[in-house]
């Protein structure tokens, strides 16, 4: 593990491993939800995440990625490209007209990743669809803008791929988001793609808006999830998921950021290079006996992961965030305990063995 005057040099790999870990965690709640509340449940969440990220991003986005002024259904499309790429997602844009332009998501599919795209209900896709893309022409202020999707990955055509089109007329609200299997996209032109500023974004830019691409799924899905199936179990779900995923993530953490297999000491230090991928601070406390035990502990100050929240949300949110430290942690070779308790706007951590 690094020492702490290297952490400079464990920061970019932490802020990856922060991305990976979010993301996997993502899919690991959409699968429990799915397996132990049902399609219906995982897509009324995928709807309820995906309005309020629709609600928190979109017109913003727009004017940050240059794309107001443009046509309402190029705007769009080009939007979806260039925000799932900031996050890893690979899209194609073809333009058809100025009324017409498709986006085609490529596999492997960043939201599903490897075979637990097996294992999701096509509920959480329509989720998501109905949650954002169905709104795009609301928030636009047009009501002949709607989205049209002929492909989708849970029925095994080519992937999520649909365009969005503004018609000659006012369309109702059933017409936002219809679904034409029989169509095919143009093929995608790559020279014509559309393309972020390389000298604005460049390499640690990319990596920080990958982490936070996943971060804020989590950070708005536990408080959606709560409204979808009420806070006991999705305290109940996000809780496990949380710790399963760390358990199950770990020695890809670890790989990334150097950390050792040891004991209470290797296990802080590897948190305190994890929690620098989020940019948060990290102290070091003094080691000290706790409930008789030799521990050690840290003081986190910042937490990205709740900037902004207030409230049962924030604290739904830090519980179940809570769990994929300890998940981490039980996935070492030594049985420890991992308490964390919160110190005004700190997590105070304490590992000792167990």
């Amino acid at each position: 593990m690094a020492s702490p005057g290297a952490q400079a040099s464990v920061l970019p790999a932490a802020v990856s491993a922060q991305a990976g870990l979010h993301h996997q965690y993502l899919l690991g709640l959409q699968l429990m939800v799915a397996t132990r509340e049902g399609p219906e449940a995982v897509g009324d969440w995928m709807f309820r995440l995906f309005r309020r990220q629709h609600e928190e991003k979109f017109l913003a986005g727009l004017r940050t990625l240059g794309l107001e002024g443009q046509p309402d259904a190029v705007a769009c499309a080009k939007y979806h490209v260039l925000s799932n790429g900031i996050g890893g997602v690979g899209v194609d844009y073809i333009e058809e007209s100025a009324t017409k332009a498709w986006v085609r998501f490529r596999y492997p599919r960043w939201m599903y990743d490897g075979p637990a795209i097996c294992g999701v209900p096509i509920e959480a896709s329509r989720g998501f669809l109905r949650g954002w893309y169905a709104q795009n022409g609301v928030s636009l202020n047009n009501p002949r803008l709607g989205f049209v999707c002929v492909s989708e990955d849970m029925t095994g055509q080519f992937g999520l791929c649909g365009y969005f089109r503004e018609y000659d007329r006012d369309i109702g609200e059933d017409e936002r988001l219809v679904f034409v299997p029989a169509e095919r996209p143009p093929a995608a032109d790559p020279d014509r793609q559309p393309a972020l500023p390389a000298a604005e974004w460049n390499d640690e830019r990319r990596a920080k808006a990958r982490r936070n691409y996943a971060v804020e799924y989590i950070r708005n899905g536990i408080g959606e999830l709560v409204h979808a199936i009420g806070e006991a179990k999705a305290l109940q779900h996000g809780m496990l998921a949380a710790r399963l995923t760390g358990l199950q993530h770990y020695r890809r953490m670890a790989d990334a950021v150097g950390a050792v297999d040891g004991g209470p000491a290797d296990a802080a230090a590897f948190l305190r290079a994890m929690f620098s991928g989020m940019g948060d601070r990290i102290d070091m406390e003094n080691s000290a006996k706790h409930a008789g035990e030799p521990a050690v502990r840290l003081r986190q100050t910042g937490l990205r992961i709740v900037r902004g929240l207030t409230g049962a949300e924030r604290e739904n949110l830090l519980a179940c965030w809570i769990e994929l430290w300890r998940g981490a942690v039980a996935s070492h070779r030594q049985f420890m305990t991992v308490d964390a308790e919160a110190d005004g706007d700190a997590l105070l951590w304490t590992i000792r063995l167990s």
